[in-house]
């Protein structure tokens, strides 16, 4: 369901309801979609994609990463990379 911003004002409750329901409600702004109300515990779109089998989850975690490699200061990252490649 889309609503205006005046729309939605004016009749929040009953729209936070629609929501609680499980209705997603598109909030627009002079007809161009703007935000989006909708059930606080809906699936994101990636859990629903995973859920349906199309999407398979990452096999570790992104949170760790490598460790920054100190460079002396003013190297510039084209020099990095062609002594990379060497």
């Amino acid at each position: 369901m889309n609503v205006g911003i005046r729309e939605l004002r004016d009749g929040l409750s009953r729209y936070v309801a629609a929501a609680r329901d499980g209705e997603e409600i598109v909030v627009t702004d002079h007809g161009k979609a703007v935000a989006r109300l909708m059930p606080y515990d809906a699936p994101s779109a990636l859990e629903k994609l995973i859920a349906e089998g199309l999407v398979t989850p990452a096999s570790r975690p992104t949170t760790s990463r490598p460790e920054p490699i100190a460079v002396p200061e003013g190297t510039l990252v084209s020099d990095l990379i062609v002594e990379q490649r060497r």
